[in-house]
């Protein structure tokens, strides 16, 4: 087996033993690999450690029965793999900004992170450095596999609805703000933008290409082709926020600056500018 499928069998194992206490140590037993090997080819290849996926994804499914279920609190805590109502309590309003209690009572369920979804035929991570002349507006047929890439990295957008966010991305394409670059017929990034305001409302790349040149190809596309007269914003965690996965960071690294602090569907946030001027050429960039 190639890397994406010994990451596709350990993922599934965790999912089928979520409601267990999962460590490095007894996933890489069951799996029969090193803790050395297991963390590495896992982090390389989803993004994020063994310890932070499997806490994200019981902490989603715990999410899930708060609002779906009426399930004691303390119940959904053991279920989610914690030994105590107040240690669930505590990890769960770090990453959502609420305790169980008030998630439950506002009714509305949005996941930390989804179940990690790679197809076996996924191209291996590699750089694409001709490709800005292959990112295109995307069009309704690209948003199933549009689609697949939201999911890949919801952990990047806090409170994403689906279906809000699907009748979002159909006004976008419409308006031509919405783009998409493909490989291997797999939506490799995606960017809606708006021309109004020169932000980035959504921008994800798949995570088996987040160590080539991607994100700097988009920026590029914007600086000197889509939004050339204007500074460009996103908005992304605040400095701190438990829940970032490393988002804050990579615009940081890309030369966006920070600017007001904001809250967005009653989630903390922050925004950012990249002016046109600090940005550069980022065809050079390192």
């Amino acid at each position: 087996m190639n890397k994406v499928e010994n990451i596709i069998s350990v993922i599934n194992y965790i999912e089928e033993h979520l409601s267990e206490k999962l460590t490095l140590s007894s996933i890489a037993k069951s799996v029969g690999y090193s803790k050395y090997h297991l963390h590495r080819i896992f982090s390389d290849t989803v993004g994020l450690s063994i310890h932070d996926y499997v806490q994200r994804r019981q902490l989603t499914e715990a999410a899930k029965l708060l609002v779906f279920s009426d399930r004691p609190i303390l119940e959904i805590a053991l279920i989610s793999g914690y030994e105590s109502q107040q240690a669930f309590t505590n990890i769960f309003r770090q990453m959502y900004k609420k305790s169980p209690n008030e998630y439950r009572s506002d009714e509305e369920f949005y996941p930390l992170q989804l179940k990690f979804d790679l197809k076996a035929g996924s191209p291996q991570n590699h750089t694409m450095m001709d490709a800005k002349e292959n990112i295109s507006f995307a069009t309704a047929e690209d948003i199933p596999v549009w689609m697949d890439l939201v999911h890949l990295v919801v952990d990047g957008f806090p409170h994403l609805n689906e279906s809000e966010y699907l009748m979002t991305l159909k006004e976008y394409i419409r308006k031509k703000q919405a783009l998409i670059l493909k490989s291997e017929g797999i939506a490799v990034a995606v960017m809606t933008i708006s021309h109004n305001t020169g932000s980035i409302d959504f921008f994800g790349v798949h995570p088996l290409y987040r160590n080539s040149n991607i994100a700097r190809l988009f920026l590029d596309k914007l600086m000197n082709e889509l939004l050339a007269d204007r500074s460009i914003s996103i908005t992304t965690f605040r400095e701190g926020d438990k829940a970032d996965t490393g988002y804050r960071d990579a615009y940081l690294n890309l030369g966006f600056a920070e600017a007001e602090l904001l809250t967005e569907f009653g989630y903390p946030t922050q925004r950012l500018i990249l002016a046109k001027e600090a940005g550069g050429n980022t065809d050079d960039a390192p």
